[in-house]
């Protein structure tokens, strides 16, 4: 147990599948009901969810919108343009580290039906827990135990046992996105860079340059694999506010559910029940697979 479970009744009244000239993460339009962004147009948009998981004391729960076009994605901006939202999520994890309460700021997308989204606008969302997550606390754990027992960084040592690039998606001299030999679903990549870095405060503008191309690279790859827009959980691993920085490895994780392009991996007995993957996938073969798309 010693996991805690948030009660949030009132997001069941939160808006699903609105037409698309009700979306309400579109700009305001001349002579239409006001949108959640009172602008008839924008760059990017960070606002407070109208219904959010945590509010006041308890946390914080924001969206970011990428972009005003209702039917792009994040994969489909600009590497300028998703450099400047790196910047913006660094600022948003900066400001919500320092509310009180805050134990840990998450940054994470959901994207497509098949993961649940309600809303088809291209768009993110940054949770700043009042605890820290069982994931994130388990993750934790481990690096520490490591350091201890090894002196070094453990992801640092898991992108040393990517040097040989069987598991390599793309990359350059700054990041790298792989499949891990232990991913749990079978297009599951992690993006990271290559020098150890704690979270989004402290990459420097060769590292957001490099973040930014990855990044749009890996989902244009995800795209083009089944020639149709994939869906994934995008979810941010940073170390958490007053952490040492050399405690964690900063990484984004991608969690894709689909097998094939028309069969899910669904989670059932093994995975929800004993929390043990099976995954019938080798890494080495989906990291291939991506590489060629």
């Amino acid at each position: 147990m010693e996991e805690w479970v948030t009660v949030a009744p009132w997001r069941q009244d939160r808006t699903y599948h609105p037409p698309e000239d009700h979306c309400p993460l579109c700009p305001t339009r001349p002579g239409h009901p006001e949108t959640e962004i009172p602008e008839p147009d924008y760059y990017i948009a960070v606002f407070e969810n109208r219904f959010p998981s945590f509010t006041g004391e308890q946390g914080r729960c924001e969206v970011v919108c990428y972009t005003p076009d209702h039917d792009s994605s994040l994969g489909e901006q600009s590497v300028e343009h998703i450099r400047d939202l790196i910047e913006v999520w660094r600022d948003r994890t900066s400001e919500l580290s320092r509310l009180p309460n805050v134990r840990y700021v998450y940054i994470f997308e959901n994207r497509g039906e098949e993961i649940g989204v309600t809303l088809s606008h291209p768009h993110g969302q940054i949770y700043a827990y009042p605890f820290l997550p069982p994931v994130l606390k388990r993750e934790l754990r481990a690096e520490a135990r490591y350091i201890r027992e090894n002196g070094r960084c453990l992801y640092c040592d898991v992108l040393e046992g990517e040097r040989q690039g069987e598991r390599t998606v793309l990359g350059d001299e700054n990041w790298i996105a792989f499949v891990p030999p232990f991913a749990r679903w079978p297009y599951e990549v992690h993006l990271a860079p290559r020098r150890h870095r704690g979270g989004l405060l402290d990459l420097d503008a060769d590292d957001d340059e490099s973040f930014a191309r990855i990044l749009k690279g890996l989902l244009q790859k995800y795209d083009r694999l089944f020639k149709r827009p994939l869906p994934y959980v995008m979810a941010m691993h940073q170390t958490p506010p007053g952490r040492a920085r050399n405690d964690h490895h900063f990484h984004v994780e991608f969690y894709p559910p689909n097998r094939t392009r028309d069969k899910l991996k669904y989670l059932a007995g093994s995975e929800l029940g004993a929390g043990a993957f099976i995954v019938d996938a080798r890494a080495e073969d989906k990291a291939a697979e991506l590489r060629g798309a």
